[in-house]
């Protein structure tokens, strides 16, 4: 058997943890046991061992990592604080890693770069570019040089955090897919996200600042107007490419 690949979620929102559920796995290929969810909203943080998993996924999280610590709730710090330590070895020992979202927040925290509000997206599916780095990337294998992805954050990367390169970008949130070492990547677009995905996601975010709920039309309209599955990729090559017996 594979040795399972550990995904850290911290949704208190059940619709959405249960879509994410279904969802990551059959985007990346995953079969029953081959994936282990921990909830972090609930869960201690666990003590990773990376001979015991083929990689380790970070979803998306209603926390701002961006946000100061005293805003901070003692849950998210705790959180966090799991998440330093995990990055320290991970990166020291090239466990696979890939973020998503908050996944890039919180990497990019953790190596020193910085967050702002300046690059916040409503859910929306923009149009992304692969960079020369990009081009060559295990991850982004089969990509095209333009394709469109799913995203909806309150924060961005302001700048390329020390360390890491640049693979994905637009002009409205440049950082959209980082690679630091070998085998770690994180997005700020949703590579685990199918357009059913994202309805379920502008269901339930109609209040909490992820687009203007009378453009609510708008929106939907937008993001039924594009193919996301070449971003789906990257999900499926993380998967494929770490699978470990």
């Amino acid at each position: 058997m594979p040795k399972p690949f550990l995904m850290l979620t911290s949704r208190d929102d059940e619709v959405v943890a249960a879509d994410e559920l279904e969802a990551l796995p059959r985007i990346g290929g995953l079969e029953p046991g081959e994936f282990v969810r921990v909830r972090l909203e609930r869960e201690p943080f666990p003590d990773i061992d990376a001979s015991q998993w083929s990689g380790v996924i970070l979803c998306g999280s209603p926390f701002d990592a961006g946000a100061p610590e005293d805003a901070k709730s003692p849950l998210q710090r705790e959180v966090e604080t799991g998440l330093s330590r995990f990055y320290d070895m991970a990166l020291e020992e090239g466990m696979p890693y890939l973020g998503i979202c908050y996944g890039l927040g919180t990497l990019t925290r953790h190596l020193g770069g910085e967050l702002d509000t300046d690059h916040a997206e409503e859910i929306s599916a923009p149009e992304l570019r692969l960079t020369e780095a990009g081009r060559n990337d295990l991850l982004l294998e089969g990509v095209p040089e333009v394709f469109h992805g799913y995203v909806g954050h309150h924060e961005a990367a302001s700048e390329i955090a020390p360390g890491a390169t640049l693979l994905v970008t637009t002009s409205a949130t440049p950082i959209q897919m980082v690679r630091v070492g070998e085998r770690a990547w994180a997005t700020q677009f949703h590579p685990e996200l199918d357009l059913a995905g994202i309805l379920v996601r502008i269901e339930e975010y109609a209040d909490r600042g992820y687009y203007p709920p009378e453009e609510r039309s708008r929106i939907e309209a937008g993001v039924r107007a594009v193919d996301v599955t070449p971003a789906h990729m990257v999900l499926r090559n993380f998967v494929r490419r770490f699978r470990r017996v």
